[in-house]
């Protein structure tokens, strides 16, 4: 397969903007999203089906599978060595760095937070996005949390590169066929890349999910359509730095359950990740060099 076929139509997405706000109602609205979804079943499906592609017809898995393994590969080498930093960065965080966090329990962004900290220490600039959008229309308020990488380059130009660290999580459907799945497990345990490359991605996962869902007699839930996916990453977002600038003194806290066991998954799906790809490509210095685990840092050590 020609993977310059596959990066044929990427688009570049609308960048986020300061600000925006949630609406207070916005969990409710979810609640009662998927309530009405499961009461009704494929009454709220089909108008999302039929919004989400002007493609009638359903792709084959396999095909779509291709089109996953060509994206992979089509990667600029700004993309990979920012990758290959990343992954080094988590697989290097420890537990105990998980405990500078606000007053009170952890919030799940402690993970975030600490890699945001190492990149900023690494030179990068970078930060925890927390975007927000409130309903419109069959999609409802709701919010997101992820980091990115602003990309400045001498002519004065800059590009954000986006960083999920929960990247599979997004498209788990229920009762997936064994394709979908294998579809699944070959996604980037953790996204790094351009909002286009990102956008390719999502296109191709709300197909594979509808193909899945379909050959179980079941409807594309609305939670996964490509309207509401693309809201995680398109839409008004804030950047923040450290938790201390919007949650005040930080203190030492350990009740970190909920970042020390995504860390501990997180990091056995990296070093899977990473040994199936060492096996699948020749041995050469440039990528022993560049799958050297990054020089420990203390998250304590203030910019």
């Amino acid at each position: 397969m020609d993977c310059r076929v596959c990066m044929a139509g990427g688009d570049v997405w609308m960048r986020g903007q300061i600000g925006g706000g949630l609406s207070q109602e916005s969990e409710h609205d979810l609640a009662l999203m998927v309530s009405d979804f499961l009461e009704n079943g494929s009454a709220g499906g089909d108008s999302w089906c039929s919004s989400d592609s002007d493609s009638a017809h359903l792709s084959d898995l396999a095909h779509l599978a291709d089109k996953i393994a060509c994206y992979k590969c089509s990667v600029a080498q700004y993309e990979n060595d920012l990758a290959s930093v990343v992954h080094s960065l988590i697989l290097s965080i420890s537990e105990d760095n998980l405990h500078l966090v606000k007053s009170g329990p952890c919030n799940g962004s402690c993970l975030k937070f600490s890699l945001v900290k190492l990149l900023r220490l690494s030179g990068y600039d970078a930060a925890v996005c927390s975007a927000r959008w409130q309903g419109s229309g069959k999609v409802p308020g709701g919010d997101h949390e992820y980091i990115d990488v602003v990309n400045h380059s001498n002519t004065g130009s800059s590009e954000r590169l986006i960083i999920d660290i929960d990247f599979r999580s997004h498209f788990e459907i229920a009762r997936a066929v064994q394709s979908y799945d294998r579809i699944l497990n070959s996604l980037p345990v953790v996204y790094v890349g351009s909002v286009t490359r990102l956008k390719q991605f999502l296109q191709v996962m709300v197909e594979a999910a509808r193909s899945s869902l379909k050959q179980n007699s079941m409807p594309l839930p609305p939670w996964r359509s490509l309207a509401y996916l693309q809201a995680k990453w398109q839409s008004p977002y804030q950047r923040q730095f450290d938790l201390d600038e919007h949650n005040g003194n930080s203190v030492f806290s350990f009740d970190h359950k909920q970042c020390s066991g995504h860390l501990k998954m997180l990091q056995s799906q990296l070093h899977s990740e990473i040994e199936a790809n060492r096996l699948l490509k020749p041995k050469s210095n440039d990528n022993i060099r560049r799958h050297k685990p990054a020089r420990s840092y203390s998250l304590f050590r203030a910019l």
